[in-house]
């Protein structure tokens, strides 16, 4: 094993839809296909089709078999097309009729991508349980909303999960949406149907193969499918991993020893360090950030195989082959880890607390500008007020409440007892709940 994703990242679902033999098997499945619909369609025997169609498995044509031929071919479709004509015996003559290659590696990777889109969607929506889960427990407790890295004013912990689950979802619907762009092809080596044409198929067997994989077929083709199908699949595989990571990375900024929100789960016998005995490494987040940086790699490449020359060339094939398996696999194994994350979630709302409190009361500037422009001070008179009073707060080391009862300019408008009463937290999260609210549901009536 050389590449990570064999047997490191990942689960054995997803990569078992990538696996060397999987991917004969896909292509072997489009080939019954083929012969199947030929025989409805009145051009291949039936006892024909149905030889070919019980031979075109793994058992009977085997990987090794099919490489063997390929090292003389030079040429993966036909090396299996060899293969499988070898165990049809006198019905391998019809393996193979109309097609060219990219009939069968075009629908045979549709099949492929169809199959591990799923599987992403099913994770996802643990995903988007997962954060509404922790919207609807925390939608009501209060911490400092931060902006540039420093405190802003206050929001609650479920609006930030409500705002993670409603990027989610979205973007959920696109690659579910996506599954369209999961399109065969058996339109012929150009386009255009002509190897059909001599026997009066036009696009109904096309359409017959389809229909019996349970795939669309691309409503025009080249030799290849379009490949901003692709694009557009990998593009929205990177969206997904990005709004992963934005969830890991407020997890690891949240379990920074001097914020100390929340955290990963730890296990009782896990090892933070193998000389720093104290440490609680937040890993899982750290590895998602890591793999997700991979993922978009593989954007570019996708997006070059868009333009290839004339009715194709081959510089994606072998690109492809990379990117795909990498962008589904590291997405998986990102999903899987990310829900172990938040399952386990460990939030610590005392420190949310203490740290509300690190400056004084000075998040609550914009809220006490706004209450003394409502009582009729100018805004830029209000505004200039505050920040001297902030500042004056975190010099001094003392509540922004006392100074402001002692400013005779804003003791023109508000009442120390107002003062008191509009500096709290808890009075000036907006509507962070009732958005919460709204977003869990937005998301919970949502059918996958």
């Amino acid at each position: 094993m050389i590449h990570p994703i064999d047997n490191r990242y990942g689960s054995p679902e997803m990569r078992a839809i990538f696996d060397e033999e999987k991917r004969l098997e896909y292509q072997l499945r489009v080939e019954a296909a083929l012969v199947e619909s030929l025989a409805e369609l009145g051009q291949v025997p039936a006892a024909a089709a149905k030889i070919i169609k019980e031979k075109a498995t793994p058992e009977f044509v085997k990987l090794e078999r099919v490489k063997e031929i390929e090292e003389i071919t030079r040429h993966d479709v036909m090396a299996l097309v060899k293969a499988l004509t070898e165990v049809s015996g006198e019905a391998g003559k019809y393996v193979h009729l109309t097609a060219t290659s990219y009939d069968i590696v075009d629908t045979a990777q549709a099949l492929q991508i169809k199959e591990a889109i799923n599987v992403i969607l099913a994770k996802g929506k643990i995903l988007l349980g997962n954060c509404l889960d922790i919207a609807q427990k925390y939608k009501d407790t209060v911490q400092v909303g931060r902006t540039h890295g420093q405190h802003a004013i206050p929001i609650t912990f479920g609006f930030k999960f409500a705002n993670f689950a409603d990027k989610i979802g979205e973007d959920l619907v696109r690659l579910k949406e996506d599954l369209r762009y999961a399109a065969g092809k058996f339109s012929g080596a150009v386009g255009n149907y002509a190897a059909q044409e001599i026997y009066g198929l036009g696009d109904e067997l096309e359409l017959r193969i389809m229909g019996k994989l349970g795939i669309n077929a691309a409503d025009i083709s080249t030799q290849v499918a379009p490949r901003e199908n692709l694009a557009r699949i990998v593009c929205d595989i990177a969206i997904l991993a990005a709004t992963v990571e934005q969830v890991a990375k407020e997890v690891r900024n949240l379990q920074r020893t001097e914020i100390a929100e929340a955290s990963e789960p730890f296990g009782k016998s896990q090892v933070g360090s193998s000389t720093m005995a104290q440490k609680r490494n937040p890993i899982n987040s750290e590895n998602i950030c890591g793999n997700v940086r991979v993922i978009r790699s593989c954007v570019a490449p996708v997006l070059e195989d868009v333009a290839l020359e004339h009715e194709r060339d081959l510089t994606n094939s072998a690109c492809e082959r990379s990117i795909l398996p990498t962008a589904f696999v590291l997405l998986d194994d990102v999903l899987t880890r990310i829900n172990k994350i938040l399952a386990g979630l460990v939030v610590i709302p005392e420190n949310m607390a203490k740290n509300l409190a690190l400056t004084r009361g000075t998040i609550m500037a914009e809220a006490m500008i706004t209450r003394l422009v409502q009582k009729g001070m100018g805004r830029q008179d209000a505004h200039e007020i505050l920040r001297q009073s902030s500042f004056e707060a975190l010099a001094k080391n003392i509540e922004l409440k006392e100074v402001l009862r002692n400013s005779e300019a804003a003791a023109k408008y508000l009442s120390k007892e107002e003062i008191e009463k509009h500096i709290s937290y808890n009075s000036y999260i907006g509507r962070s709940a009732e958005k919460t609210d709204q977003i869990i549901t937005k998301w919970q009536t949502w059918n996958l």
